[in-house]
């Protein structure tokens, strides 16, 4: 059985925990040169869509207050895989985060909430529409408590004809397209191996806040910012989603193959397959080239990107008949060395790994002392605000006293 990385195997990051010689301290005593440094977010989202979004904001020094219910967010359940009795799916999104448990329906949990939003700088949330506008959570009562207030809304098909719509990920790859691009043209749809568009939308998020509080920087105005999952899905969609909007073609199921170029796809070798990905005709001419056929570049029939895709089905057999002389990794190592876009077909382990071996240092560990926990290192690197790790994925409702003492000094300072 594959072990879990721990401590002793895993990379740190270039950066110690708790940021550099030139780091401040957030307001629950973090200590963050990132760029979110001092930035208090009141956190209301659960499962993947909203955590994502706001671990980034908390990799960037922001002061993520996560606000469970009483059992904790679902993704404590999703087992397995676990490390230590704790659920991965938890850990992956949520690090860097204080917790607190809160029964919203409880008068007195439901004041702590609203003590919590007066203060924060950013809000979100992404429960059913309607839960917080009965709970007096939404953002019209957010914005009387804290008229500058940045309030984000997450829903899976929008507050209008598809507020009744749950917004579930699944739901979402079905009902916009994506399931009838992938699989075989012979196979039945199928769904993308992670929770696509909830991380799309995380990523969608977290620039809608990023552009608030720039907004708010320039003239102090707080504002909604509403996303949901099926208009991020259309736009993650890109050229797929365009080929119908911009040129009235519905795309279909074409397995690992492109539409638009050829080669980009798996490609047969001696004793298994590699992905070339063939994106102009110079590349295709010195792809040809390393292949040792070069007059197959200047064949009329592959001369240019719309005549091989034309003819991608005589082209396969030839490039697969010289493939065949060698291995992937002989071929992945050959061609790589040319400069040419190639990379073998590889497991997560695999794609671990390879990161690793370039010096990318894919896992860093996060959180101090007893509890540290490897997670996958924040995808943006800062020359002058570095992100750091600092705080590990929270137990539920660790934070819970420091929360609220917070806010009570906080209110103390107001009424003063």
């Amino acid at each position: 059985m594959t072990q879990p990385i721990d401590e002793s195997v895993s990379r740190r990051q270039d950066q110690p925990a708790g940021g550099n010689d030139n780091h401040g301290f957030d307001a629950l005593g973090r200590a963050s040169a990132g760029p979110l440094a001092g930035i208090v977010v009141a956190d209301f989202s659960r499962v993947l869509a909203g955590p994502y979004a706001t671990m980034l904001l908390a990799d960037m020094g922001a002061t993520v207050i996560k606000v469970e219910g009483p059992e904790g967010d679902d993704t404590r359940t999703y087992m397995p895989p676990v490390r230590d009795g704790e659920a991965t799916f938890f850990l992956a999104v949520n690090r860097n985060k204080h917790s607190i448990a809160l029964d919203l329906k409880d008068p007195e949990d439901l004041d702590v909430a609203r003590s919590l939003i007066s203060t924060a700088d950013v809000m979100i949330e992404n429960f059913k529409p309607g839960n917080m506008a009965r709970l007096g959570l939404d953002y019209a009562a957010a914005a009387e408590l804290n008229p500058d207030i940045i309030y984000a809304s997450i829903t899976g098909f929008g507050t209008g004809a598809g507020a009744h719509i749950p917004g579930y990920d699944l739901l979402v790859q079905a009902a916009s397209g994506m399931m009838s691009l992938t699989g075989d043209q012979d196979t039945q749809p199928y769904r993308a191996g992670i929770a696509l568009f909830d991380v799309i939308t995380g990523l969608h998020a977290a620039i809608g806040i990023l552009g608030a509080l720039h907004h708010k920087d320039r003239t102090g105005e707080g504002q909604l910012v509403e996303l949901n999952l099926l208009t991020s899905a259309l736009s993650g969609m890109v050229n797929q989603s365009a080929a119908y909007v911009s040129g009235g073609v519905v795309p279909t199921r074409m397995g690992n193959e492109h539409p638009s170029m050829y080669p980009y796809a798996p490609m047969q070798t001696g004793d298994g397959t590699i992905i070339i990905a063939t994106g102009n005709d110079a590349q295709f001419v010195r792809l040809c080239g390393a292949l040792g056929i070069p007059d197959v570049a200047r064949d009329p029939k592959f001369a240019t990107t719309l005549q091989r895709n034309a003819n991608r089905d005589e082209l396969r057999g030839i490039l697969h008949a010289q493939l065949a002389a060698q291995s992937a990794d002989e071929w992945f190592r050959e061609l790589s060395s040319a400069g040419l876009p190639c990379a073998p077909i590889q497991d997560v382990r695999g794609g671990v790994e390879l990161a690793e071996q370039l010096g990318l240092s894919p896992v860093v560990m996060a959180g101090e002392g007893e509890r540290k926990i490897p997670t996958v290192r924040h995808p943006v690197e800062y020359s002058l605000t570095p992100v750091d790790y600092s705080l590990a994925p929270p137990e539920l409702n660790a934070s819970s006293g420091l929360v609220r003492d917070w806010l009570l000094n906080r209110k103390a300072l107001v009424d003063a």
